[in-house]
């Protein structure tokens, strides 16, 4: 199940989703972020669900690392769509309704909308991490919020520490599976018994697994001290963020898409 959790890592390539600038990347998921919000029907979700493959296709990314990482998230999408199903009610005659059990048609596609919403979601969320390198997600980042820089926020260094986190989870993630292994190896028994055994049966893999973060932590702090890192102010990148034509056309693509998604919605489509 670990091994499943693909976030944070990054893909090289030379697709046109990969050579966009960062900037533009993250300005597009933002505003597919809003068009999925404000979808409301089925021809709004196809319409979103059909660029989203085409910039799948696009991207040359494997489908199945996508699915693969959807895995450790069956649980949350099951539990969002049963919720939406059993508790919202409708105006006409239940489609289902026994004992305690009263599902709606309302209920349905809600639960539909609601899980397709989350799945689109986090695979736009998964192609920014797949076609972005973690340095140039720190500069766009950067670059995107440097005008809170006036009012004294710390935009480097946020910037800085939300790179490096997304940077560590794989390599958490692959600690965590080595520390559970060596446990399974001396006979730890991960799968069995009560919640609160199973909870007990954790101790063994946090408290290692926090020592080798904070080891890795430190390790890295020295590293970067001893490369005189002393924050954002007068720093130099080698590589400038530019604006191509590309990310022009990106721009255009998103505010129809985004303008699409608002007129459907205003007729109920």
């Amino acid at each position: 199940m670990l091994k499943d959790i693909t976030l944070g890592q990054y893909f090289p390539g030379k697709s046109p989703i990969h050579l966009l600038d960062p900037r533009c990347k993250l300005i597009l998921l933002v505003v597919y972020i809003v068009a999925l919000f404000t979808a409301s029907s089925w021809i709004s979700y196809g319409l979103l669900l059909i660029c989203l493959l085409t910039v799948i296709k696009i991207s040359t990314i494997p489908p199945k690392s996508i699915v693969k990482g959807m895995k450790p998230l069956v649980m949350i999408l099951v539990f969002t769509g049963v919720l939406n199903l059993f508790f919202t009610t409708g105006e006409g005659e239940p489609v289902i309704d026994f004992w305690i059990i009263t599902i709606y048609a309302e209920g349905i596609v809600r639960a539909v909308f609601m899980v397709a919403r989350i799945l689109m979601l986090i695979t736009c969320t998964f192609l920014l991490t797949y076609t972005t390198s973690p340095i140039a997600l720190t500069d766009g980042l950067e670059a995107l919020m440097s005008p809170l820089k006036k009012i004294k926020v710390p935009v480097h260094e946020l910037s800085m520490m939300m790179c490096i986190a997304l940077r560590f989870i794989p390599t958490l993630i692959e600690e965590t599976d080595k520390i559970m292994n060596a446990q399974k190896a001396r006979g730890a028994d991960f799968e069995s018994g009560s919640i609160m055994d199973r909870a007990r049966a954790l101790i063994p893999i946090l408290v290692p697994l926090f020592i080798s973060a904070f080891r890795r932590a430190d390790e890295l702090a020295t590293a970067m001290e001893c490369r005189c890192y002393q924050g954002g102010e007068g720093r130099t990148k080698m590589k400038l963020l530019r604006y191509t034509l590309w990310d022009f056309r990106a721009f255009a693509i998103g505010a129809l898409i985004l303008a699409a998604t608002f007129v459907l919605a205003s007729f109920g489509l």
